[in-house]
C-alpha cells in the first residue's frame, strides 16, 4: 500500500491566497510564495495551486507566481486553473510545475486530458472535479468555472470517463463539505474512490485531525488536501501525520 499523502492547497486570487466557505465568501490567507515554502518545511508531501478566478476570467494561470513559488519548494508542485491548451501545460511545467491540473477546460474538451497524458505522461494530468449532491438524481453533478456552472455530468460517470482518457489522478472537491470543517464527504469520496484504479485526492471539509485518518478509512483516498485549518494555524501537517501514525496508517 502506497504511504498516504498530506497535500495543502493554495487557492489563489489577484496574486494572495484566500478560501471561503461552499465556494464563496472568500477571506485574505496570506502570500502564496511564502505559505508554500512554509508547508515545505512542515513536511507537506505536495502542494496544490489553484488560480481559481483564471477560468471566470478567461485568462492564463498566473505564471510568474508559479515560477517564485516552483523556486522556493522541492515538494511536487500541482497547479491548476485557466488552462485550456497544451501549450498552456507546457508553459507551466517549464515555470516549474510537476503536475497540471484541469477542470473547466476537460469538461469542455475531454480530448486535452489524453492529448495532455499522451504529450507529457498521464502522471502529469491531475484532473479537478468539483462536485455537489443532486437530491433528484441520488448522487453527484459535476460543477465548473470555480463551482458556478452545474454541467449536468454526473461525478461518477466523469470520473471514470478521464481515467479511461489518461488521468493520472483524480482531484475531488465536495462542495457540500468545502470550507466547513465538518469533514471530508465520505460518501462521495468512496463512491469515486473504489470506482476507479487512479488514486483520488479527497478535498473539502477538513476540521480535525481524525477527519484525516476517516477519508483514508472510511473514504477509501489515497490523499488529503486541506486549506483553512492549515493556513489559518488551527493544525500543522505535523499534527496530522503523528495521529495517523499512532492509528496505523502509513504515512512519509
Amino acid at each position: 500500500m502506497l504511504a498516504k499523502r498530506i497535500i495543502p492547497c493554495l487557492d489563489v486570487k489577484d496574486g494572495r491566497v484566500v478560501k471561503g466557505v461552499n465556494f464563496v465568501n472568500l477571506r485574505d490567507a496570506g502570500d502564496p510564495v511564502e505559505l508554500a515554502a512554509t508547508y515545505d518545511k512542515e513536511g507537506a508531501d505536495e502542494l496544490v495551486f489553484l488560480d481559481i478566478s483564471a477560468s471566470i476570467e478567461g485568462r492564463a494561470t498566473m505564471v510568474e507566481v508559479v515560477k517564485r513559488t516552483a523556486g522556493e519548494i522541492t515538494i511536487p508542485f500541482t497547479v491548476g486553473g485557466g488552462i485550456s491548451h497544451v501549450d498552456d501545460m507546457k508553459r507551466l511545467l517549464r515555470a516549474g510545475a510537476d503536475k497540471i491540473g484541469i477542470n473547466t477546460a476537460a469538461v469542455i474538451n475531454p480530448s486535452l486530458v489524453k492529448d495532455g497524458s499522451r504529450k507529457f505522461g498521464s502522471q502529469c494530468i491531475v484532473v479537478a472535479i468539483d462536485a455537489k449532491f443532486n437530491p433528484e438524481w441520488g448522487e453527484w453533478e459535476v460543477y465548473t468555472h470555480g463551482g458556478r456552472k452545474a454541467t449536468g455530468t454526473r461525478a461518477l460517470a466523469w470520473a471514470k470517463e478521464v481515467e479511461q482518457l489518461g488521468a493520472g489522478e483524480i482531484l475531488l472537491t465536495s462542495m457540500d463539505a468545502d470550507g466547513t470543517k465538518d469533514g471530508f464527504d465520505l460518501k462521495l469520496t468512496r463512491a469515486v474512490s473504489e470506482s476507479l484504479s487512479i488514486p483520488v485526492i479527497a478535498s473539502g471539509g477538513a476540521g480535525r485531525v481524525e477527519d484525516f485518518y476517516k477519508v483514508f478509512q472510511d473514504g477509501r483516498a489515497d490523499a488529503g488536501l486541506a486549506a483553512t485549518i492549515f493556513h489559518y494555524k488551527e493544525m500543522t501537517i505535523r499534527d496530522v501525520k503523528d495521529d495517523l501514525r499512532q492509528r496505523g496508517v502509513e504515512v512519509r
